[in-house]
């Protein structure tokens, strides 16, 4: 099966909410109308989710997908959120006498437009990875493509590891600071400035940065918007096919999102030609 055909197929699958088996239905019409080269088998299909040649490709068509909204976005906002699998760890535990089990989960780390709710890049990871590790590259690949001017998080990301890198690229950090934070910097010659600066900002002018705060909520509401309509839960077994249909669960909310865009902002689309 072509790459281009696995992409589509995989895709379609994790957009029409099924399993491989019961998505072959809309596989032959699509096949009929030319959208893909060959009707692929199931098995083909769930083969494709478990290629990881898949998952640099589905991150830079998330990214690629958002670039027609780079003239419209300019303040974004960065959380992570969970996606469940039917994978289960077991244990004996000893203080209760008896077997107990949690589900394995994953993790999706997203920066956000807070107009349009596109996502702009994302990182996929295992359920207990630390939000602030995973920033800088969700942020840095953004900021490559868009202009950031406000960027709000939430105390996850309070560090001044996290503040120096976004006062960096010319945005305006919109984090708030834990109870025990002061107003100088924790870590010498680390957003030292950029910490004192924000700290009296967020201190002093309260209702101001909540204002542009608030506009954090739009990445929530994206995270429901992605569970709602492709669920929550992730359908593969095998660890690189779970990270891929999490990054298609994306895909599809972004390709959503661009053809709410094109109605409600008035936007003319081009459309490339086939080769």
């Amino acid at each position: 099966m072509l790459l281009s055909d696995a992409v589509f197929c995989a895709t379609m699958k994790v957009y029409a909410g099924m399993s491989a088996r019961r998505a072959m239905s809309d596989l032959r019409d699509l096949g009929e109308r030319g959208f893909i080269a060959h009707v692929p088998h199931y098995n083909s299909v769930i083969n494709a989710l478990e290629n990881p040649d898949l998952t640099p490709l589905l991150t830079a068509m998330i990214e690629e997908s958002a670039q027609p909204l780079r003239c419209v976005e300019t303040d974004f906002a960065v959380d992570s959120s969970g996606f469940t699998t039917s994978i289960y760890h077991r244990w004996y535990s000893e203080k209760y006498g008896r077997e107990r089990s949690e589900a394995f989960w994953l993790k999706a780390h997203v920066m956000v437009g807070t107009t349009t709710n596109i996502v702009t890049s994302v990182e996929v990871t295992h359920g207990h990875a630390h939000d602030g590790q995973h920033f800088r590259p969700v942020f840095e690949r953004s900021a490559r493509r868009f202009n950031v001017e406000r960027l709000s998080a939430d105390k996850a990301y309070s560090s001044a590891r996290i503040l120096g890198l976004v006062d960096s690229a010319g945005a305006m950090p919109l984090i708030p600071f834990k109870k025990n934070a002061k107003g100088t910097s924790p870590y010498r010659g680390r957003g030292l400035d950029i910490w004192a600066r924000m700290f009296h900002y967020f201190s002093y002018n309260r209702d101001e940065f909540m204002r542009y705060y608030h506009k954090r909520s739009n990445v929530e509401t994206t995270f429901s918007m992605i569970k709602a309509k492709f669920g929550s839960r992730i359908r593969s077994k095998t660890p690189v096919a779970q990270v891929n249909e999490v990054l298609c669960k994306v895909l599809c909310h972004n390709l959503c999102c661009l053809v709410q865009s094109i109605y409600e902002l008035g936007i003319e689309p081009e459309f490339w030609k086939a080769s």
